[in-house]
């Protein structure tokens, strides 16, 4: 997989975890457990993203 499309890739993610985010927060009962995962998992991929940018070799 090249770089930019590895990249792409885990923009798609972030973008995704940010959906699941605002649609569990939305919820009146909302898991706050859950939103706390999802949240960890979305700056996972965005630390990801980052050191990739920076260091593109570390790929």
């Amino acid at each position: 997989m090249s770089l930019e499309a590895h990249l792409a890739e885990l923009e798609r993610r972030h973008e995704s975890l940010e959906k699941e985010i605002e649609k569990a927060m939305a919820q009146p009962a909302a898991d706050d457990l859950e939103i706390n995962e999802l949240k960890r998992r979305k700056l996972q991929i965005k630390d990801q993203l980052v050191r990739l940018q920076v260091s593109p070799e570390a790929a």
